[in-house]
């Protein structure tokens, strides 16, 4: 969250610091569940990663090519390589 913060005061604007104007934006939902197993709290983790990843992947051409912005295309293109990782290596836990 740091580096996001950090890149969104580099082009000029401020971050969300506060816990209503992070749930504004955010994406994701909390889930609740009935039963409390690791297999089903990594599963819920990697569908997070990969919402992320398609997230990420969808605004990259848009930074680079309409907003004429490469290095915040080349920072959410990290962004996203890092949850493919971490979505692969909760892939394979639950093999």
């Amino acid at each position: 969250m740091d580096e996001v913060a950090e890149r969104n005061r580099m082009l000029g604007n401020y971050a969300p610091a506060t816990m209503k104007s992070y749930l504004e934006i955010a994406h994701l939902t909390e889930q609740t569940r009935e039963k409390n197993d690791s297999s089903g709290f990594i599963k819920e983790l990697l569908g997070d990663h990969e919402s992320i990843i398609i997230r990420l992947r969808e605004n990259i051409n848009l930074f680079a090519s309409q907003l004429n912005d490469l290095g915040t295309s080349d920072f959410i293109t990290g962004l996203m390589e890092t949850r493919k990782k971490m979505a692969w290596m909760l892939r394979a836990h639950l093999k």
